[in-house]
């Protein structure tokens, strides 16, 4: 059986993972968040490599409401490089969105 893939499918190209799980030293190197999702296995950051398809994926994230946190991150001229997503496996998602 296919595993779903809803939102590469919708994009029809593929999504890069350019970080996921981050242990608590790997979070503090990279200066995350110190309550960072990352460290629960409940946030990524995705790319399509292409800044204009990330707007893209934001859209159908969205559009989605499954997602706790969709932040549209190091954005120029109204385009991110990539999106931080995450989701709570347990508990009330805030579909809460930002830019930086």
């Amino acid at each position: 059986m296919k595993p779903e893939n809803p939102l590469r499918e919708r994009l029809g190209k593929p999504i890069y993972v350019t970080s996921g799980y981050r242990c608590p030293r790997l979070n503090t190197l990279v200066n995350g968040a110190p309550n960072s999702q990352h460290m629960r296995g409940e946030a990524a950051d995705i790319t399509a490599l292409d800044p204009a398809d990330n707007i893209l994926m934001g859209r159908y994230i969205e559009e989605s409401g499954k997602f706790d946190q969709l932040i549209y991150e190091k954005v120029t001229n109204g385009i991110p490089r990539w999106l931080h997503v995450s989701y709570r496996r347990l508990g009330w998602n805030r579909k809460q969105v930002m830019k930086n």
